[in-house]
């Protein structure tokens, strides 16, 4: 197993336990694990993120949640589409050159438009923007009528054999496949085939009595699949239902050092505060290297390249030079399937998405830019504010980061950020589980999801929803799903005085 040196250096700063090392480093002015900085910035660095001890007025800079990079920008549906607010006039190019990428409808093979073929032969959407929705967050089926388009289906099964514990424990799968249906579940197919199912769900309200006298009901989800069209699945079937994420700011997200994310984990939770993040540590499809996992409801993917490839795997049916099958998520089960014309066109490359296409879209997709703060000065603002932080939240919602000094992208570099995410893996409780390990995440395990953006999300899309099934409406729904290590903060919400649970949500809704 090859693992980096950032990766190693900031492992052996781990031993002493994660929240305790980051505490100590704030107050000695060291983050010896930073070695893209120099002692004279480590203090600097230590400053800036450390947590906030005052709430009568906003922290400096609070206002940039993605420093230089924020977008300001009037407020209305397309918020979440402006490009990071630093590029250089030849970069907004690529940008806007991605963004019509992400906007294409592709086509089933063979077509006349050559350049835009290849779909499928199963897919879940014809485009990037078909579920992000105007980049934004998606949600579940409204009824059973509606069609799962910003939604889709993770599927696997457990390991039945020592081989296929060993592939597991070696990472080099992240989950064994459905024999028949693959990783994922597709509800569209090209003409000449059948889709692999329908997805529906139907919902049972949970009654959840607040401090003051409110009410609240949840919505517990069941999800079925029906009308499979290739035949049943292996009744051990394990699946999970996903909805799609907000797209704003995953390349500061990717610039954000190593070392800070795993010097926040604490998986045996050793300081005994019942926070027991740790990275979801994959393997990097292109390079092999062994590195932790940022995106996807699981953190399973390391760089937005590997993401986006996933993305037009599963979800399109496309081929890239990142993984350059055809077929998608066929199986050798689905002999129809595999036997569909492709999209490759030899005068572009030998797959559907040539190289120089896939990198407008990862480019794209890491400039999406993060929107600048509303009202951070407001009184009820700082007032949910500290009601965050008293309840707990900070201890895996992080607040802030300073990104790498030689981050990858120039408009990367060296930003004070406030995505509020530590991107670590923790246990959010039996209520939230979908029983599905995926890499190092067990099956009540989730991600640390980012907030910043979370206020516009019903501004960008009406009909979205939250958490990774969507069960919640709202953002307080959200909060009393938390169960596991997020139980007693979810619990010190719930006892709070209305107007300070209302002055929370204003804060959130501020992000």
């Amino acid at each position: 197993m090859h693992v980096r040196r950032g990766l190693a250096a900031a492992v052996a700063v781990i031993a002493l336990s994660g929240p305790v090392a980051v505490a100590v480093a704030a107050a000695t002015g060291v983050l010896e694990w930073r070695d893209d900085l120099s002692p004279h910035d480590r203090g600097r660095v230590a400053a800036v993120t450390a947590p906030a001890t005052g709430f009568s007025a906003p922290e400096p800079f609070e206002l940039k949640p993605a420093g230089a990079a924020t977008v300001d920008k009037i407020v209305n549906r397309d918020i979440f589409s402006h490009p990071s607010g630093n590029l250089s006039f030849e970069q907004r190019e690529s940008f806007f050159l991605g963004n019509g990428l992400f906007r294409k409808d592709w086509v089933s093979s063979p077509s006349s438009t050559q350049a835009s073929d290849g779909l499928g032969p199963l897919f879940n959407a014809r485009s990037c923007q078909g579920c992000h929705l105007k980049d934004g967050r998606g949600h579940p089926p409204r009824n059973a009528e509606d069609d799962a388009v910003s939604m889709l289906i993770r599927l696997s099964v457990p390991p039945s054999s020592d081989a296929e514990r060993n592939q597991l424990l070696e990472r080099s799968l992240a989950v064994l496949a459905e024999p028949t249906y693959g990783t994922q579940l597709q509800d569209f197919a090209v003409p000449g085939l059948p889709a692999e199912g329908k997805v529906s769900v139907t919902y049972e309200e949970i009654p959840v009595a607040l401090n003051g006298g409110e009410t609240v009901s949840l919505r517990r989800p069941t999800f079925a699949i029906t009308d499979l069209g290739f035949g049943p699945m292996r009744e051990d079937t394990l699946i999970s239902p996903r909805i799609a994420q907000p797209m704003i700011g995953l390349g500061l997200l990717e610039a954000v050092a190593e070392a800070d994310i795993l010097a926040r984990s604490d998986p045996d939770d050793a300081d005994g505060d019942g926070i027991s993040g740790r990275p979801n540590l994959v393997r990097d499809v292109e390079t092999g290297e062994i590195i932790p996992g940022r995106f996807g409801w699981k953190a399973i993917q390391p760089t937005i390249r590997a993401q986006t490839a996933h993305a037009f795997a599963g979800d399109m049916g496309l081929s890239t030079p990142v993984l350059p099958v055809h077929s998608g998520d066929c199986t050798d089960a689905q002999a129809d399937c595999l036997a569909m014309p492709d999209g490759a066109q030899p005068a572009l490359g030998p797959e559907e998405v040539p190289e120089d296409l896939l990198d407008l879209v990862v480019f794209y997709s890491a400039n999406l830019g993060v929107p600048e703060r509303r009202d951070v000065d407001d009184p009820q603002v700082l007032a949910g504010k500290e009601q965050f932080y008293a309840a707990g939240c900070p201890a895996c919602h992080t607040p802030k980061y300073v990104t790498r000094r030689d981050a990858e992208r120039e408009a990367h570099r060296f930003q004070l950020i406030w995505p509020y995410t530590d991107m670590l893996l923790h246990d959010m409780g039996e209520g939230l589980a979908d029983h599905r390990p995926e890499g190092d995440a067990d099956g009540s395990e989730w991600r640390t999801q980012p907030l910043w953006g979370i206020g516009l999300t019903g501004t960008v899309n009406e009909e979205a929803t939250f958490l990774h099934d969507g069960r919640a409406r709202t953002i307080l729904e959200a909060i009393l799903w938390h169960g596991g290590e997020a139980q007693a903060a979810r619990d010190r919400v719930v006892a709070m005085q209305p107007a300070e649970r209302a002055n929370l949500i204003r804060f959130l809704e501020s992000l």
